[in-house]
């Protein structure tokens, strides 16, 4: 046990210079955990709250007049913490004191404890999930081409273009060939456009003057031409963002800069094209947050060979886990633990995706820290992929704590990628 001794929250900044919380926890006296919390740019009309009424300071100030109230309890448990956070806030989605406030406290206590018993987050983190759950590593999947909110004007419609490299069969030559596949884009994305600024996205992904096609074709150019094989090395997934898409007062996903409106059924057609034709591995949130039997639609047609993936459709809330699972809306699910709030939150998450054969992707938010938290959460639940970006010191965080922790001997390869 590693009981909390002291807590102090600060304001702090994401990787996009917006307003976050910082907490640290001291256990035992001198084991201090730290965590930041992230913030996402599209977000999901469901998930936690990250600060009551748009307030950091209201936040802190109901933290800072409540915080005695964790004091020694074990911070290697994660439903103590829970607990006592529900003492403060019993509302569905953290309206109380914040979503933000949650996620911070909770993977600071855990960092700390992490610390106290010398063993690494994710075994603490695994002994409150599958009991028959070997390590593995997570394939990395990388964002290499953005656009929609990630990106801004004159980019694609689609928010993200993003590598697997399924080939790899060591976690340092899976970070190397998303990195490979990255700067060989860059040099596609000079010879297209001659005023190719560089710009990138909140992500670190290139944010091009193109449209949606041209990128996609541009990101398959680039892995041909840093020297990996399509469907043997790497593969390629797409993050459609659709809530982002779709016009409600219309009915359409409107594609702006393709000058291109689509009915659902439409829609529909559209992914399934660019999953045939283009050898998709993954796509992500292809109908808008509320369509699960379109999504179930896109289960049926592609079964297990791609992940249809919700992200906006589930917020890491197990209670929209359970409505997907009546649909059969989803075959994986995007994992981000400040949209449940606390950690706990998550893992209950994590452990019903788990034992419904929903394969689980942890993933990094837009507005980041230099934390590297995730990359544990994803080794200890298992999850099939990490997204955390490819470049950028917020992302490299993440992907350089993998080369680290193959340095364990404990983890037993990559994971299984489609099975």
């Amino acid at each position: 046990m590693a009981k909390i001794t002291s807590i102090r929250c600060r304001l702090c900044y994401n990787s996009r210079g917006q307003e976050s919380v910082e907490v640290d926890v001291i256990t035992d006296g001198k084991y201090l955990g730290r965590a930041c919390a992230p913030a996402g740019a599209s977000k999901g009309k469901h998930e936690a709250i990250a600060f009551p009424n748009n307030s950091i300071e209201h936040a802190l100030s109901l933290f800072n007049s409540s915080k005695d109230k964790f004091i020694g309890i074990d911070a290697t448990d994660p439903k103590a913490v829970y607990d006592v956070l529900r003492s403060i806030d019993d509302t569905h989605n953290y309206s109380r004191i914040g979503g933000s406030i949650a996620y911070a406290l909770s993977m600071a206590a855990l960092d700390s404890a992490s610390k106290a018993l010398d063993e690494p987050m994710f075994k603490l983190i695994s002994k409150h999930l599958y009991h028959d759950h070997d390590y593995r590593f997570p394939y990395p999947l990388g964002n290499v081409l953005g656009g929609g909110a990630h990106a801004g004007p004159g980019t694609p419609d689609i928010q993200e273009y993003l590598v697997v490299p399924i080939g790899a069969s060591s976690i340092s030559t899976a970070v190397k060939m998303n990195i490979d596949v990255h700067r060989a884009l860059r040099s596609i994305l000079e010879a297209k456009d001659k005023r190719f600024t560089y710009g990138r996205g909140d992500e670190g992904a290139w944010a091009p003057n193109i449209k949606s096609m041209e990128a996609l074709e541009a990101v398959e150019q680039a892995c041909n031409e840093a020297g990996y094989r399509l469907g043997k090395d790497v593969a390629i997934g797409i993050d459609f963002a659709s809530s982002s898409l779709w016009d409600s007062k219309m009915g359409r996903y409107v594609y702006t800069r393709e000058g291109m409106i689509l009915s659902r059924e439409e829609q529909i057609e559209f992914v399934s094209m660019l999953i045939r034709d283009h050898k998709l591995i993954y796509v992500e949130d292809p109908l808008h947050e509320e369509d699960f039997e379109g999504m179930s639609e896109l289960v049926k047609r592609f079964n297990n060979s791609t992940y249809i993936t919700g992200d906006d459709l589930l917020v890491t809330n197990a209670d929209r886990l359970d409505y997907a699972l009546k649909y059969k809306a989803c075959n994986a699910a995007i994992l981000k633990v400040n949209q449940a709030g606390s950690l706990y939150d998550a893992l209950r998450f994590a452990y019903k995706a788990y034992t419904n054969k929903i394969r689980l992707v942890t993933s990094h938010r837009s507005g980041e820290s230099n934390d590297a938290h995730i990359t544990h959460v994803a080794v200890a639940t298992g999850s099939r992929m990490l997204k955390a970006g490819v470049v950028g010191g917020e992302r490299i965080a993440k992907l350089n704590e993998l080369l680290r922790l193959d340095e364990l001997g404990v983890i037993k390869g990559m994971a299984n990628i489609l099975d």
